[in-house]
């Protein structure tokens, strides 16, 4: 309770540009190896490119059915 009564010294923030800054050294991926690929993984990647395919499907046909196209096929 205090410190309630203090407050900083703040006199503003220095704002550096990207362009004008100085270049770090990055991260090399040079020795890593491949990434090993287990079971939990790939079914997940399954099933998530699975559910991006039904959604695609459900939506062209909520597209396709108001335009008459599918009535058309039957």
């Amino acid at each position: 309770m205090a410190t309630m009564n203090v407050t900083p010294n703040v006199n503003g923030f220095r704002l550096v540009h990207p362009l004008d800054d100085i270049g770090e050294q990055k991260c090399s991926s040079e020795g890593l190896g491949k990434n090993q690929d287990n079971a939990s993984s790939s079914c997940f990647a399954w099933s998530i490119a699975s559910y991006l395919i039904l959604m695609t499907l459900m939506l062209g046909y909520h597209v396709l059915d108001p335009s008459g196209l599918l009535h058309k096929v039957r």
